[in-house]
Parts: structure tokens; sequence; C-alpha cells
């Protein structure tokens, strides 16, 4: 069937080579120039489509879907100011590996610099935040100029999810008429007998490309599995998207090797059915680097650098061979003491040093860990029972939390209490966040879209300031059919500032950095058609949670908290556990 017009033509072509290769899910935000696409999305059966009005909810919706699916979501947008708007997601979506294909439309090339509205230069709008980005060619009904359409729809895609996943961006020119009229002569009723592989496209992408996987040469995983042999090792591994996460491999390492990993909260491996029979540790965050904690002699580290600044500390002055698996080419450690780098899956490396030991660790180190461990979670439980603190919401929502869930965490303090307060389980908790430019924009969205990737149920922790930020993702509850248990922790301003020496001078603190807004939240749920609650103590807290989780729709509970007395504590329970931990050494 002939395309009514050419723009129709060229959104049908960009669409069906999307859904040929793979694009399954498109997240559409209302405007005129990006019509062709819209229509075509709409009238494509193999593609899903979400409408999001904000096109800054739209991105991070995008943005947490790809990270819980590890598939890439179609961002559609008109032009101007609305494709700025995908800026701060593409950003995060670069930053921690996420796929994503962005589509601006555009006014054609005759309208720019010419002050023609709503017109803007959107050539590399994104800088060196995408994999690959290009301008199409303006429509036109010509067979080699649709198969190189396809060719590079099809480039976009591989480049969103090879190795080194992330965003790619095409801009998509176009003009008038942009709706499915009917233009006589404008496309040639021909076209599609005479060049149908252009306008029919393949049975599956015009281009099929296949990615290999990097690993490294016999030799070096020998060499290193010798230095590991009946030593103190360590496998480190920081957040991580969780397709991307090869539990076999790990577990074959730890099998074989016997030395604790130290899992983030984000690495997709502090929780499941590995957490039973290896030591999986929660609790580093508050005794590493403790007085006479011993240094490893090798460590292992995969993902991104851990969440944990004490964590990153004690790795920095350890004195240890330390080796950084990446298979992007990336590196991941801000703290530059790393001292072997291998450009490898991580899962080929690990298996591969299983294959190659012979021996386990020490085990007087892995019992140091298993101390640490215990003592710790016995002070935290304690310190719950005591009094109702940040870390507490966290503890709770992680250890209530269904099996399976989808547990998304916002950044700033959430995540930190994550870190430290978030046992491990052998429950399939995938626990997602934002930690690749770790900004508290996009948080309630970005929890949104990745509900909507799977049916377990959705739990999105926020502080008060991303609540606040990201209000209007809410939208999406209704829009987008996803329902969630929303934990907003609410201590009425930036309460990870008290954190840092500038507390203590006031002022400025408290009117500058710590801020408090004062808000009430509660007329969320009347204007977004909320169940909302808010809680001030423990049993509270947990029987609306648990409440929340076992029922239908959408439920907001915000938790008030005091947040400088929440950091007090949790100077105490360092305090008390390294004061215990010394005890013991002595």
């Amino acid at each position: 069937m002939t395309a009514p017009n050419r723009a129709a033509l060229w959104g049908e072509t960009i669409v069906d080579e999307l859904a040929a290769a793979g694009v399954r899910v498109a997240c559409v935000s209302p405007g005129s120039r990006s019509t062709p696409l819209t229509v075509a999305l709409a009238d494509h059966p193999e593609v899903e489509t979400f409408s999001v009005l904000d096109e800054r909810s739209a991105a991070f919706f995008a943005l947490g879907r790809g990270r819980r699916t590890g598939r890439p979501t179609a961002l559609i947008c008109t032009s101007g100011t609305a494709a700025a708007n995908y800026h701060p997601a593409v950003v995060e979506a670069s930053q921690s590996r996420v796929p994503m294909v962005v589509l601006t439309a555009d006014r054609p090339a005759e309208l720019h610099d010419s002050g023609a509205n709503q017109t803007i230069d959107q050539a590399d709008l994104y800088g060196d935040a995408v994999r690959y980005a290009r301008t199409l060619p303006e429509p036109a009904p010509e067979p080699r100029r649709l198969r190189s359409l396809r060719v590079t729809v099809d480039r976009a895609v591989v480049n969103a999810t090879g190795a080194d996943p992330g965003p790619v961006h095409l801009n998509v020119p176009v003009a008038k008429p942009l709706e499915p009229t009917v233009r006589e002569g404008d496309v040639p009723q021909s076209l599609a007998d005479e060049a149908s592989l252009a306008v029919e496209g393949r049975d599956g992408p015009f281009v099929d490309a296949t990615a290999g996987v990097p690993t490294v040469d016999e030799g070096t995983l020998a060499d290193l599995a010798a230095d590991l042999s009946g030593k103190r090792g360590l496998l480190v591994a920081g957040p991580t998207n969780p397709t991307r996460i090869d539990r076999a491999a790990v577990t074959a390492f730890l099998d074989a090797t016997g030395v604790p990993l130290l899992a983030d909260p984000l690495s997709g491996l502090r929780f499941g059915p590995h957490v039973g029979d290896h030591l999986v540790c929660g609790g580093y965050d508050a005794y590493v680097g403790a007085a006479d904690w011993p240094d490893p002699d090798v460590v292992v580290r995969v993902g991104a650098s851990p969440t944990s600044k004490p964590l990153r500390q004690y790795l920095r002055d350890a004195d240890a061979r330390q080796v950084v698996v990446d298979p992007a080419g990336d590196w991941p450690e801000a703290e530059f003491t790393a001292t072997d780098y291998l450009a490898a899956a991580p899962s080929s490396v690990l298996r591969g040093l299983a294959d190659h030991l012979g021996s386990l660790g020490a085990t007087d180190w892995r019992d140091r860990f298993r101390v640490g461990e215990r003592t710790h979670w016995d002070l935290a439980s304690g310190a719950h029972d005591e009094q109702f603190f940040e870390g507490s919401v966290l503890a709770t929502a992680l250890s209530a939390a269904p099996d399976p869930a989808t547990v998304f965490v916002s950044n700033s303090m959430p995540v930190r209490d994550c870190d430290r307060f978030a046992r491990p389980r052998e429950a399939d908790l995938t626990v997602l966040g934002n930690r690749g430019a770790s900004g508290i924009d996009g948080i309630l969205s970005s929890g949104l879209g990745a509900g909507s990737a799977t049916d377990d149920p959705l739990v999105v922790v926020t502080g008060d300031l991303a609540f606040y930020h990201d209000m209007n993702g809410l939208l999406s509850v209704g829009r987008c059919g996803v329902d969630a248990t929303v934990v907003l922790v609410n201590n009425d301003g930036g309460g990870i500032f008290h954190k840092l020496p500038i507390e203590s001078f006031d002022p400025p603190f408290t009117d500058q950095f710590k801020t408090p807004h004062g808000l009430d939240f509660s007329p969320t749920g009347d204007l977004y058609g909320l169940d909302y609650a808010r809680v001030d103590d423990p049993s509270a807290f947990e029987t609306r949670y648990r409440e929340s989780l076992g029922s239908d729709g959408t439920q907001v509970l915000e938790v008030t908290v005091d947040a400088e007395r929440s950091h007090r504590l949790r100077d105490q329970l360092e305090d008390r556990l390294r004061d215990r931990l010394a005890q013991r050494a002595d």
C-alpha cells in the first residue's frame, strides 16, 4: 500500500525498521512536528506505545524501563525545547549504560537560522552523551534513500545495545503535510512494486548485527588465579543493570575461591538464591576501614563504582592487587589505585578464574567478614526497634518486599541507607537506582518505567526533594497503567548535607543547603487519584507498607523523619559497631 505522502512514508519506514530491529516499546509525548512518527507508532501492531505528556518524565520513564529490561525504549517528541527536556535522562542513560533510542522531530533545513517558530539547532543536541547520533535526510520516495534510512535505524539500535549500551539520537527533519493526508504524486504508486526491498524491508532487521563477547587470554587468567589461590581475596560488585548479570558465573567464582562478595544493593547480587550458600556482605559500609581491619591481598571489581564511600576509601588505602573488569573500555575507578584493568566481560573473567583455581582463600579472612556482618546486623536490628529513623525505613522496605519484587531507590540518602541497612536476602529482588549521574530528578518516572516492564510488585523509595522534582511523573500511574507502592521519606529538605562539613557553618547551612520546604504533599493523592497516608512510627509504617503491597492501585506512604537525628544515629551505630569489633579483636 502506498503511503499518502512522503512524511508518512518516512515515519512508517522508521517505525517498521525499529520494530524489525527489536524495539517493542515507545514512549511518546504529543506534538505536531512528530506527527508522522506518532501515527506510524499508533498503527504498528508490534510496538506498544505509552503516552507521557511531559518530555522530561517521558525520558526518565523510558530510562527506567530500559534499565529493567536491557532493551531500548524509543522516545518520540516534537522539535524545540521538547527535545532539550530529554537531556537529563539521556545523560543518566549514558553514564549508567541504559539502552535508549531518542527520535526528535525537527523542522526542515530551510527553516533553520530563520527565526522560525519552535526551531532550534538539534544536531548533536546531546553532545557526547550518546553512542551514535545522526540527522536523517529529509523524506523522499527514493529507493536508495529508504535503504539508507533502514540501515541508519539498525545502526542506531546496535549502538544502543552493544558492549557499551546507552542512548542514541536520530534527529528527524520533516516538512508539512505531517498528517496522513493524501498528497497526489508525492509518493509514486509504483514505488512499492519497483523498490519492494526499500519499502517493505526484510524479514527481520535490514542489517542483522551480531555482537561479540570481549575476553582475556589464558595467561592473564592463570596469573591472576595464582595470586588469588589461598589468599585474602575480595569480589566487589558495584551497580549493574540487572540484565547484564551472570549469577552463574559469580557463584562459580565464589565456589572456587570462597572469597567474601561485597555486593552493592544495586549490583543485582545482594539479593537472590545464591545468598544462602555464599558469604554475601551488605553491611560493609559500616565496618570496612575500622581499626585493625585487614587489607585484602587481591580484589576483583565488577560493575560501576560502589555506592559506599567507606568501601571506596578502604579499597583506595589497601595494599592490594586490584583488578577492574569492564567490558566496554571505561574506567569505573575514581580513586585511581587499581593495579590491573581487564577489558572483558565479567562473566568470562569470573568463569575463567574459577576454572583455574585450585584452593580456597584464607579461612580467618572469611571469618572476619562473617563477624562484621553478624555484628552489624544485630546492632542495626536493635536500633530499628529502639527508634524510627531513615535507615529503618529502608531496612523495612527491603526486608518486607515481596518475593519477587522490583524496588527503585532514589539517590541522596535513600540509596545510602539502602546500602547500609538493606540486609542480603535469598528473595528475588531487583533493586534499581539512577547511579550513573546520581541525580535526584526523574526518580518517580524512572521507577514507574521500570514497573511497566514487569508483573512484579513495584516499590519506589524516594526522598522528599526527589518527590518534589518529579511529582508530574505520577501522571504515568494512570496513563500508563502502572501500580506502585511509593515510600516518601520526608525529612523536610536536603538531609544528606548533614553528612558534610558545611553543617558546621550556619548560616548559610539551613537556608542554602538543608533548605527546609515545609510542603504538604498529601494533595498529590487527590490530584493523581492515589491513596495517600502519612506515618511517623515503625509499626504504623510496616503495617501500612504490607497493606499497600497486598492492595490494588497505587499508594503513597509518607514517612516523616528527622534528618539530623537520623544522621546522629547512623554515627552512633557505626561507633558502637567498631567498638564491638575492636573488643573482639582484643
